[in-house]
């Protein structure tokens, strides 16, 4: 990946959450660090981006992804996933554990990032196993795994069963200053379902996971956290029960977070009624009580960001009966625009906490001091998108290697127009526009 680039970044409207700004100015990137915001700005020989209509912030980072390298390259790999980030206006990621091998020694830290430097368009950070194997009974050597460059520990996909073992583990954790990520899932309540608990999969005749088998593991996340006073940051949540129980946390000051992803803020069970395996994903698609309870957890504050959980499949993996569909949905050429639409638009949140929870947040979570702000001096990432921009989602142009969208044909309001990763523009929606008339 090319570092160290010029780019002057012209006549946009400068939003950044991270120093209060919001000014209509110019962005100057020097050698791959903001060097000046203002107006006028002259940089000879540097990229020129004419933001003009748009919005210019700081780099979105999603801190959940499944970018399949090493070992399930047929879905994903670091190229296309990266790529994709880079169109869906992403500047960084994170990726999950849950690979072949999996993340958790220092070798498959290296491997990615060695890959990530080769091939990757994006700035790819690792989220190192908690256990080996992602088993959930020996602890990972979490100090190593940091050493290397994790930036969080996580058994996502699993979750952590033994109560016993996350306690430990959290107190390793916190040792070397990493949060905890929770893919909260109690697997005997969830069973053998394939959906949400409730009417529809009554109606469907679907077995169902209740809202449960996700609370139950937030409340005894929050429990641990607050014991061991480690950092935890609950994944994809999806439940009104949930956002209760993190909103309660927070109050009594427990080091809990959360996160929420585009599909589960937008859609709810009762777009199964279609048996469409794209609607399928862990956790479910809740009911629409849950539904606003997550907006609620977005204005409120109680939900701190918003992350993709991009989970790219085959497509046979996706074109079977809905119970023996794959779980999960891809989501970073369609994270922005959905959330535009959906939160922007709508009212649930304005600009300045829309770009929070895509910058800063995810950039305070996992402790990426030079992310996430615009800052004189940090790495020079940033995102340009036009709020207002109309687009419809055509998962046949994307630059993911997996189609497994719930959100093909959507109409939506919003969209990413460049991306710039350490001063270099790795993606142009006009310039590639220009090129395809």
């Amino acid at each position: 990946m090319k570092r160290n680039g010029t780019c002057l970044i012209t006549g946009g409207r400068v939003i950044d959450p991270s120093q209060n700004l919001d000014t209509h100015a110019d962005v100057l990137i020097r050698d791959g660090r903001v060097a000046e915001i203002g107006k006028g700005l002259k940089a000879d020989k540097a990229a020129t981006l004419d933001a003009s209509g748009c919005v210019v912030a700081p780099g979105l980072i999603d801190m959940h992804v499944h970018l399949r390298e090493p070992g399930f390259e047929y879905k994903e790999d670091i190229a296309s996933g990266t790529r994709a980030a880079a169109h869906g206006g992403f500047t960084s990621v994170a990726c999950m554990p849950n690979t072949n091998p999996v993340i958790d020694t220092p070798g498959v830290i290296d491997l990615i990032c060695m890959r990530a430097e080769e091939a990757g368009v994006v700035n790819v950070f690792c989220i190192g196993a908690i256990s080996t194997g992602l088993e959930g009974k020996d602890i990972a050597n979490i100090g190593l795994l940091v050493e290397a460059g994790a930036v969080a520990v996580s058994d996502d996909g699993k979750g952590s069963q033994d109560n016993y073992v996350l306690r430990r583990a959290l107190d390793y954790a916190k040792m070397f200053g990493v949060p905890y990520i929770s893919h909260a899932e109690d697997k005997r309540l969830a069973a053998d379902g394939v959906m949400h608990e409730g009417h529809y999969s009554t109606l469907l005749g679907l077995s169902g996971i209740p809202s449960a088998s996700e609370e139950i593991h937030v409340a005894r996340n929050a429990i641990l956290a607050e014991l061991t006073g480690t950092p935890c940051h609950i994944a994809h949540i999806s439940s009104a029960g949930s956002v209760r129980i993190v909103r309660e946390a927070k109050a009594r000051g427990v080091p809990i977070t959360a996160e929420v992803t585009p599909h589960h803020f937008a859609l709810t069970d009762a777009c199964i009624t279609t048996y469409d395996a794209n609607f399928k994903m862990n956790p479910p698609l809740r009911s629409e009580d849950d539904r606003q309870a997550l907006l609620d957890g977005l204005r409120d504050g109680t939900i701190d960001c918003i992350v993709t959980d991009h989970a790219p499949h085959s497509w046979s993996e996706k074109q079977v009966e809905f119970p023996y569909a794959a779980f999960g949905v891809i989501g970073l050429e369609t994270a922005l625009s959905v959330a535009c639409n959906e939160l922007l638009h709508k009212g649930v949140l304005d600009l300045r906490g829309l770009i929070d929870r895509l910058t800063c947040a995810p950039a305070h979570i996992l402790n990426l001091n030079t992310k996430g702000s615009l800052r004189k001096g940090v790495d020079g990432d940033v995102t340009v998108f036009d709020p207002d921009a109309e687009t419809t989602v055509n998962a046949d142009t994307f630059a993911s290697k997996s189609r497994n969208t719930p959100f093909n044909g959507w109409k939506l309001k919003g969209a990413p127009v460049a991306t710039v990763v350490a001063g270099h523009v790795v993606w142009n929606a006009r310039a590639a526009s220009k090129a395809e008339a």
